[in-house]
Order: C-alpha cells, then structure tokens, then sequence
C-alpha cells in the first residue's frame, strides 16, 4: 500500500499523520517538504502541539502502524527516512514538566479555578454587575434582549462545514467545523472554527456541550461576520524566514 501512497518524482513534500503521546486527542495532518530537517520538523511541530523542540523525540510509523524508524538526526533531511502519504509521526515529550505532561491541556478539570463568594462580589465597588444595575436604572430599554434566533444566519448560509477559511482579529487560519445556533452561547449564528494552531480556546466543546471534535485549544466559536472563506492553505512557519 505504501508504494502506492509514494509521491511523483516531481513532488518533494510529504502528507504525514501526527500523534501525540501526552495528548490522547491531538490528531493532525500535515505536509512536510522532505528536504526539510528533522529539527525544521520539530519546530513546525512544536507550534503546533506545546512541545518543545530540544525536548522532543519523533518516531516514523508506516500505513500499517509498524515502527520503521526513529527520527534521531535533527541534520539528516526528513527525505533521509523515505516517508509515505499516509504515515504517521508520533510526537514524544521528553520534559516530565511540559505544558502537555499530566493532561493539563485536555482536562481542564485539573487546572484550579479562582472563586469568589456571591456576598463578598456584592461588596466590590467596580464591577460590572454594579456598572449594569446602574444602567439599566437610567435606561431601562437599552438592555431588553436584541438578538434573535435568526441573528447572522443570512452571513452564515455561505459558510459550509469543511471550509478553509481566515477568522479575525489576527487573521487566524482554520477550518469550518460547524455552522448553526449554539444553545449553550448567545441567540443566532455560530461558526465552529479547526485553527490550524493552537490558538483557539478548547476542543469543540463550549459550557458542557459539544459542538465539533478538534485537538486541544485549536477550537473557537465566532459569530459569521468575523469568517472569511475561501482559498487559505495552512501557514508555513518558515515562509517568512525564506529571501
């Protein structure tokens, strides 16, 4: 199978599967060029997983899930170890302190949140539940609910799920994962957005509800008007570095 997976002569550049061994649910393809390095590999890696590159350790599996190589010469060309369209590079963190150790990137049950009582918020001046009961007592009308069911659903009918698009602020680059109301966030129209990089804020689930799966804080949700589809191919990190 692998031979029939071989890229055409003229084709210098690899789609590989990338796993993870601390992040159960990070599970990505990426093009690789086969000139590149086995450390240019690590750093394209490492934006996109938390793994740093003088901590990480790469293994090369065939289509068949067979071991057939350890990536263990950051100098040698990724071209050295003759990978196939369809095999898989496992990421391997060596730091027992990383970001990606103990699954703090996937359960965020583990991270400890900061509470406050409702008596003690009460008793702060400067909030914002103070700042709207204050408004609202002026003016009353500025604050009755606005948004429908149907808001931004004309913005989203030209956005379909598989998408490539580009999400602002910060012309983040993506994928459409999911188009419809959200019954967990505000009324009308949402756009689940796939970031090409950890950029977003979890992995398709929002407030117990899961809208799309993705890997860990490469998900978001944004309004219609925010995404622009159309023919935006993932990043290259290195781009701006070539003269």
């Amino acid at each position: 199978m692998a031979s029939m997976l071989q890229k055409n002569d003229g084709d210098n550049s690899v789609l590989l599967r990338v796993t993870h061994a601390n992040l159960k649910s990070f599970n990505a393809d990426v093009r690789f060029s086969l000139q590149t390095t086995v450390e240019g590999v690590k750093e394209k890696l490492w934006h996109k997983c938390g793994t740093s590159v003088t901590s990480m350790a790469l293994e090369l599996y065939d289509d068949n899930n067979s071991k057939i190589a350890i990536l263990s010469d950051d100098s040698r060309p990724l071209g050295f170890y003759s990978p196939f369209d369809g095999y898989r590079i496992h990421v391997i963190d060596l730091d027992p302190s990383s970001v990606t150790s103990g699954g703090w990137l996937e359960d965020t049950s583990l991270v400890e949140k900061y509470t406050i009582s409702d008596e003690a918020y009460k008793k702060r001046d400067g909030t914002f539940r103070k700042f709207k009961e204050k408004m609202v007592s002026q003016n009353p009308s500025a604050f009755e609910a606005k948004i429908t069911d149907s808001y931004m659903e004309d913005l989203s009918a030209n956005i379909k799920i598989g998408d490539r698009c580009e999400v602002d602020p910060g012309a983040k680059r993506g994928v459409v994962k999911f188009v419809g109301r959200a019954e967990s966030l505000a009324p009308g129209f949402w756009v689940g957005i796939q970031y090409d990089e950890p950029l977003g804020k979890h992995d398709g689930m929002v407030k117990g509800t899961r809208y799309f799966q993705c890997p860990p804080l490469q998900g978001a949700m944004v309004r219609p008007d925010k995404v622009k589809v159309g023919d935006f191919p993932e990043r290259d990190p290195f781009e701006e570095e070539e003269i």
